[in-house]
């Protein structure tokens, strides 16, 4: 029988593994989750009676929440998802492994009902069947094409007067055969890296029997798409064996039949019993420890069912372990791991993932190499982050190990529904295991809980695990990153979209030209007085009304220009030569990784000259997740040299010359580097120190860590050394060469950063045995007992490790938030030195560093005792496990002794800054949409320059109840206020006549206001009722940064502001968590970065750094989208012309559609005689150069407020060209009329194709100027071109009537070229017709001047002489930071005093004594300034005994920091304005911190720490909790 489900809830117990580390998850958390696992297990059979009747609420704390007290679920699904919060459609699956299913889940044949969505996936538009009808749909949704179609069908038949119906289908044709050749070229791209995917290996198990699937469950119409697949496939393979000579057969069997290498197997032939067996054998670990007799019962346990008689029997049920293996089944001996393809993997398969292997599906770990069930994961591909999360095996699946036990592996996985939220799942696994006491008694029903930490996602990489195995529970499309990754669209540039209102418009003019010409030609054949009547042998029609019927269609053909085809063609071919030329850009080129800018949608070049919003990922995309550690201050010593991009950033503000500085600052920190290497090897050979990963640039940290400086201050950066070596919870990896490397994984990057930084001060961490933390202090191996390990999250903002030192004592290390750790320090004592770290604090922030701050406490026997008792009775908790653990940890985590803070870099990506800076000079708007947290990416933002020191945060917050007591409709209401309060600021309500103004508005806002908000807020303002409000609020705000927010939720933000404003959108990323906002915006940027190919392939564009950004934006955006709007225009204005001139002449002839000029004219004008120029003036104009471009990005502004191409624009055109072709007409009309001569062959130049001849050259003439008057770039080239198209019509009318082939128009050259009154028409009619264009131009640019004309009238002056004479943006710009750069040759060893040139000794600020000189703390008095213990002495014998000993006072150091002294400098200038605006200092913020908290809250939760916690906003460069923050 089937699993049950226990009546008294189950779940993991949770209690303390055997190295005692209190995990926390990886998101955050509220204390009651636990016990809402057990409750929602509990509860599971009632509420899957009524699954079918509510909507599920993924965003709650727990799926499968009861539901019989009329409450409604923690609400709160992403827009982006509500196709899949509807449990008919989606209901939760039962997945059963070697069990059979229930009967209601099968058919008569006993096949499963269910059928589950297959791996494979597609992100590609087409496939071979569906390309042509696809793309073909496509096509003919531009209406243009609808009406060529037509006309197309229409000169069919000969009654309407077509002269080649095959011709005139040629135009058509070819667009659609070049568009389509371009579409499936870009669908290409994506459909190789589909391929690659799907075809990627996998160990899958096989040999075995899954229930949960049909085997051969392939339908007809897959079978006819497969057949087709390998058809094409064939062909194309037999095209690309012609060039390549791999032979892709071998190649695919050595992907899928050869073993994998295992460590084992690269060293010596295996040769055991399970070798054999078993196609892949798994790295061996040792076997599974007994079961700690401190753990509780197993999760789920019915003792109710089993009624034991005895205590013993019921102890015995809470000792037992989980385990899922049925001992007793017999196995086949067939089920073994193979290796597969991706693309086969079902719903119930178990599958073994190795180290650094990407996840193909959703899987729920069953064991890993681990013993303690652990593995680590990279989740970069979802949340952007490429810090290590860990995730846990089942604790009943950790005996599995091998294929026989996968196959005796008897249990059922009760699901939720596929959903996208990335950051929660909710499960139970169940089943029957003997009671302890009699193995063959009746089994008891057994459940556990599976939450996402219990879960590896499809994308995620497994990293520092050599193995884990798992069973398949979500594929393709039902897996979370495929939920959020939405359909590739096809994009249409926003100028083709709004032409479509202009063919129309032209369509309608026509229509009103052929009506004309249908009546006259009627009326005209209704008389029975005009000649027409006596001479012609009667209409084509027979009577009049049906001539005028076959007119109208005939005027239609014949006028068809007015609406060109050429346009199109034209279009096409200009943007395929931008994508060239972007491609081809320099300027653009990332050589490190051989990377161009590549367009990959060609159609879409013109609307990036239109951006008004970017929508940015931060990590990958705005900086280059790499931390470096670089300053630190230990016992009140600040050490470290940097020049930091923030730093230059408030420099640049304050008007220095930050490429003068910054090169000499380079300079400094190149020197000082050499210098600390080689005081470092003088003073210890470490062979894990290479000059290429070493960040902290402080020769006198070096000089003291020699005991330059006394001994005390020695001790101190000893000890602050080893702090950082003991307090982690990094992994050591050892990397043999010629040089031994040891390379750290973290689950931060700035831990990583912290250790590697001690290892390179002669600290090294080498790993850990048994828990044991082996440590390298400065050539001697040291090994360091953990005690307990309190781990980091979010809302604890801190970690914490307890060692036992050498000599015996037990020390608790403390790292954690400035904040955090200063409310948590002993109460009266070290106060100078809380002040002075506090000021290196706030300098460092300034310099845009990310700031932590290390403590210790020294801990009694007794304490750690009882601290151990009460952690293991809170581990073994069964209700509000959480909320007693970290009450524990906040009770030992009290009186800390300072030992000062680190400083670390998150690296910007270069020119970042400047990149952002000169976007927003062009009045680009740009937003951060990031999964991190919220304080990383506020710090970002200081560095980035996107937030300023005098900005004001807003800060929007709603907090989750995890336990599901409010409803939906309780989050609205706090959203609202929030929203409410946000737009009071700004004296707005959200009202749809402010939107309209917002819409009409794109000014960009003020800096005085920046938006924050975090993703589970996010999903309430999202909502129909809010958005509005929410929308609004945005647009006030300078900046806006979206914090831990989903792939879906990104691409919800877009899709808000791209629909709600109107605007143009850019999205730009890295990773496979940025595809969906780059889909969802109206041009998707990729980076080819280190973070996989996904965003890359499902961009528009794909650049190697951020910073080509601008000038894919600033230069090539706006040159293609003025360029496209200019020759559009042009385009119309010349068929116009031409077009209208056919129609003046229909006036002689009584409307009957005669041509005036040859056929081959109307061939030849949209082909050569007039297209060249325009499409020149699309590819090659330019206003101003790229350099001025970028110098005055004020220039795109046009762009934005899309003033390049206007309503108003076309119609004036369209005037000026009906305008002309009344000109181009009548006046050689005149000319030929006052011609008296007469051909020999009887045809005069009246003649109607003559006629034609003296209007075309003129009227070609006329064109070809005015696209060179509207063209601001005359070179060599466009001037040849237009000289050239003038002369090709005399050449065409001089070379084609000279054969008799051209009929009536033969010898036509020779007569009209010899008549004065041709050449005099020639001259006459562009004079005539230009003059109104060139006036108005005269008036405009001299009155109402645009601002490209007052720049390039600058330009014309030589004002930009210095600017035009540099070179343009190159490919590899230098970055900011220097101090990488530096050579590790050996130089002259600097003084102790030695002056830097950057510090002019004479100008040098004078600071307080405290500050700038370190004088001993006798000066003001201060107690507690002395490293040494708290515990050493008492506050008033230490006061006393400072006055006459010396040894034990701070030594005061005196020597030039250059870095050091910058920094303050840059502060002294602007603190008199932070002064008045009482939001300085970090210090003061600080010791308020410290001085107004408790010595400890009676809940273990300070009241300094409620209070600055995730609900307050640090501001960098400020206060550390800034009172311009907003608090919620």
């Amino acid at each position: 029988m089937g699993p049950k489900q226990p009546e008294d809830g189950g779940g993991a117990t949770g209690a303390p593994l055997s190295m005692q580390r209190s995990r926390w998850a990886t998101r955050k958390l509220t204390v009651k989750s636990s016990s809402m696992k057990r409750l929602s297990l509990v509860t599971r059979k009632h509420n899957r009676k009524l699954s079918t009747e509510k909507k599920r609420a993924s965003g709650g704390s727990e799926s499968l929440r009861q539901d019989n007290q009329d409450q409604q679920t923690d609400g709160g699904q992403d827009e982006a998802s509500s196709n899949h919060s509807d449990d008919k459609a989606n209901p939760p699956r039962q997945i059963y492994f070697n069990t059979p299913l229930p009967l209601e889940l099968t058919d008569g044949d006993g096949a499963p009902l269910r059928q589950y969505t297959r791996n494979k996936i597609r992100t590609a538009k087409y496939t071979p069947l569906s390309f042509v009808p696809k793309n073909l749909w496509f096509q003919f949704h531009n209406i243009a094409n609808i009406f060529f179609l037509f006309l197309v069908i229409l000169q069919i038949f000969p009654i309407f007067g077509g002269v080649n119906p095959g011709l005139s289908a040629v135009p058509l044709i070819f667009i659609i055969v070049v568009t389509s050749l371009k579409d499936a070229i870009e669908d290409y791209r994506r459909t190789v890296l589909d391929i690659e995917l799907n075809n990627a290996p996998v160990h899958r198990l096989v040999g075995w029997d899954n229930v949960n699937v049909e085997e051969d469950n392939v339908s007809a119409w897959r079978r006819f798409k497969k057949a087709n697949t390998r058809f094409f496939g064939a062909g194309w393979n037999a095209v690309e064996s012609l060039w390549k000579r791999d032979d892709i057969a071998a190649r695919r069997k050595s992907m899928y039949d050869d073993p994998r290498p295992s460590i084992q197997t690269t060293r010596s032939q295996r040769n055991s019993f399970m070798s054999i067996r078993e196609d892949i054998q798994m790295t061996p670990v040792p076997s599974p420890l007994p079961r700690n007799k401190e753990l509780g019962p197993p999760a789920g346990v019915n003792i109710a069912e089993t009624d034991p008689s005895t205590l013993a029997n019921e102890l015995a049920i809470r000792d037992m372990k989980g385990d899922l293996v049925n001992h007793h089944m017999p196995v086949s001996g067939k089920a073994r791991f193979h290796k597969d393809a991706w693309k086969n993997i079902v719903v119930g398969d178990f599958v073994r993932i190795y180290k650094d292997d990407e996840l193909p599906a959703d899987i729920i770990i069953l064991a890993t190499s681990d013993p303690d069930g652990a593995c680590y994961v990279e989740t970069k591909n979802l949340d952007g982050e490429t810090n290590l999360k860990v995730r846990s095996a089942l604790r009943c699946g950790r005996t599995i190990r091998h294929a026989r036990d996968c196959e005796r592996a008897q249990f059922m996985i009760d699901s939720e529904p596929p959903q996208p939220n990335l950051y929660k799942y909710n499960g139970a696994i169940k089943w029957q295991q003997p009671p302890p006491w009699d193995e063959n008694g009746a089994p008891l029903e057994m459940a556990e809980a599976i939450t996402i930490d219990n879960m590896l996602l499809r994308g995620c990489n497994l990293r520092n695990t050599e193995w884990t195995l798992g069973v398949v529970v979500f594929t393709g499309a039902d897996t979370k990153i495929m939920m959020n990754a939405g359909i590739t669209p096809s994009k249409r540039p926003r100028i083709a979209r709004e032409l479509n209102f202009n063919v129309v418009c032209n369509f309608g003019v026509l229509f009103v030209m052929c009506l004309i010409a249908a009546l006259a030609n009627g009326m005209a054949w209704s008389k029975t007085d005009a000649s027409l009547h006596w001479f012609e042998y009667g209409s084509i029609g027979g009577t009049p009304s049906l001539t005028g019927f076959i007119t109208f269609w005939a005027a239609l053909i014949v006028l068809q220009n007015l609406i060109p085809i050429s346009l199109y063609i034209s279009l096409e071919i200009v943007r395929t030569l931008q994508a060239y030329f972007i491609y081809s850009d320099l300027g653009m080129y990332y050589e490190p990784i051989d990377q161009p800018c590549v367009p990959k949608s060609w159609n879409i070049s013109d609307d990036i000259g239109q951006i008004e919003y970017i929508f940015s990922d931060k990590t990958g995309t705005l900086t280059q997740n790499v931390m470096e550690f670089k300053k630190a201050t230990i016992n009140g010593q600040p050490y470290g040299e940097a020049y930091t991009e923030a730093q230059a950033g408030m420099n640049k503000r304050l008007g220095i010359d930050v490429e003068a500085e910054g090169a000499q600052a380079r300079a400094e920190i190149a020197k000082a580097k050499v210098q600390a290497l080689q005081s470092l090897r003088e003073m210890h050979d470490n062979p894990y120190l290479h000059d290429d990963d070493f960040t902290f640039v402080a020769p006198d940290f070096v000089d003291d860590l020699a005991g330059q400086h006394g001994p005390e201050q020695q001790r101190a950066n000893e000890h602050f050394m080893l702090a950082l070596a003991l307090c982690h919870t990094v992994i050591a990896e050892k990397q043999i060469g010629s040089k031994p490397r040891v390379v750290f994984k973290a689950q931060s990057p700035d831990e990583s950063a912290l250790v590697a930084t001690a290892r390179d001060m002669g600290f090294t961490v080498l790993g850990m045995q048994n828990d044991k933390i082996h440590v390298n202090v400065m050539g001697e191996d040291r090994h360091y007992p953990v005690l307990n390990t309190i781990e980091f999250n979010s809302s604890r903002k801190r970690m914490s490790s307890i060692i036992r030192m050498p000599d015996g004592k037990i020390m608790l290390f403390c790292k954690g938030a400035d904040s955090v750790i200063y409310s948590r320090l002993k109460k009266g004592e070290q106060r100078e030195l809380r002040d002075e770290t506090a000021k290196h604090l706030e300098m460092f922030a300034v310099e845009g560093l990310r700031t932590l701050c290390i403590a210790q406490r020294e801990l009694s026997e007794e304490e750690y005792s009882a601290f151990r008792k009460e952690h293991d009775v809170a581990a073994r908790s069964l209700e509000n496990r959480e909320e007693k653990l970290e009450e524990v940890s906040d009770k030992i985590e009290q009186e800390l002794t300072l030992l000062g803070g680190t400083a670390i870099e998150d690296r910007l990506q270069d020119g970042v800054p400047d990149t952002i800076a000169l976007l927003g000079d062009a009045g680009i708007k740009l937003w951060v949409l990031t999964g991190d947290k919220v304080e990383t990416a506020i710090n970002i933002g200081f560095s980035c320059n996107l937030l300023h020191n005098d900005m004001d945060l807003l800060r929007m917050l709603v907090h989750e109840d995890e336990s599901g007591q409010q409803s939906e409709d309780e989050y609205l209401r706090m959203a609202e206020q929030e929203l409410d309060r946000g737009l009071a600021t700004f004296n707005m309500t959200g009202s749809d006549e402010e939107l309209k103004r917002a819409m009409k508005d794109h000014e960009p806002p003020a800096p005085t206001h920046g938006l924050v908000i975090d993703g589970f807020t996010l999903r309430w303002v999202l909502s129909e009722g809010l958005k509005q409000k929410f929308l609004l609020l945005c647009k006030q705000c300078k900046s806006v940064l979206c914090c831990r927010v989903s792939p879906a939720q990104k691409a919800a933000v877009v899709s808000m502001v791209k629909n709600g404003l109107d605007v143009m959108t850019l999205s730009i990323g890295d990773g496979a968590n940025d595809v969906a906002m780059i889909q969802e915006a109206d041009v998707g940027v990729g980076i080819a970065g280190v973070e996989g190919r996904q965003a890359v392939m499902s961009s528009d564009y794909s650049i190697g750094q951020f910073r080509f950004l601008q000038r894919l934006v600033l230069v090539h955006g706006r040159w293609s989208y003025r360029r496209l709007a200019e020759s559009i225009s042009n385009f119309f204005y010349k068929n116009m012309v031409w077009t209208w001139a056919v129609f003046w002449f229909q006036i002689f002839c009584n409307f009957d559609i005669s041509y005036i000029f040859d056929y081959t004219y109307l061939l030849m004008f949209n082909l050569f005689f007039t297209s060249v120029p325009v499409v020149l003036m699309g590819v090659l104009d330019q206003d101003v150069s790229d350099t001025m471009s970028l110098a005055v990005p004020q220039l795109y502004r046009r762009g934005i407020e899309r003033l390049e191409w206007t309503q108003t624009k076309f119609w004036a055109y369209m005037v000026d060209g009906i305008y002309q072709s009344v000109m181009s007409f009548f006046i050689p009309y005149i000319f030929v009329v006052l011609t008296a001569t007469a051909a020999s062959n009887g045809l005069d130049v009246a003649e109607r194709t003559r006629l034609g001849a003296y209007i075309a050259h003129p009227a070609v003439f006329t064109i070809n100027l005015y696209v060179l008057i509207n063209t601001y770039r005359w070179d060599w080239l466009m001037i040849l071109v237009v000289v050239i198209s003038n002369l090709f019509i005399f050449f065409w009318t001089g070379i084609y009537t000279a054969f008799t082939y051209a009929a009536a128009f033969y010898q036509a050259a020779p007569q009209i070229y010899q008549e004065l009154t041709f050449w005099m028409s020639l001259l006459i009619t562009p004079a005539i017709c230009l003059l109104p264009r060139l006036v108005i131009k005269c008036i405009q640019k001299q009155s109402f001047p645009y601002d490209v004309d007052i720049i390039r009238e600058q330009v014309a002056r030589g004002e930009y002489a210095s600017i035009e004479s540099s070179s343009p943006a190159v490919a590899d710009g230098q970055g900011l930071e220097g101090a990488s750069t530096g050579s590790s040759e050996v130089s002259g060893k600097k003084t102790k005093h030695a002056h830097y040139a950057s510090v002019d000794e004479d100008r040098r600020p004078i600071y307080p004594p405290s500050v700038a000189t370190h004088n001993t703390r006798t000066q003001n008095g201060s107690d507690g300034t002395n490293y040494t213990m708290h515990n050493r002495m008492s506050l008033d014998t230490r006061q006393e005994d400072e006055l006459t000993q010396e040894v034990n006072v701070r030594p005061s150091i005196d020597r030039a920091r250059p870095s050091y002294d910058r920094i303050r400098a840059s502060m002294d200038r602007v603190r008199p304005s932070l002064e008045a605006s009482n939001d300085f200092t970090s210090a003061a913020r600080l010791s308020r911190i410290e001085s107004s908290r408790s010595t400890h809250d009676q809940d273990g939760v300070s009241s300094g720490q409620r209070r600055f916690n995730l609900t307050t906003v640090r501001k960098r460069g400020m206060s550390a909790f800034s009172k311009k923050s907003i608090d919620p």
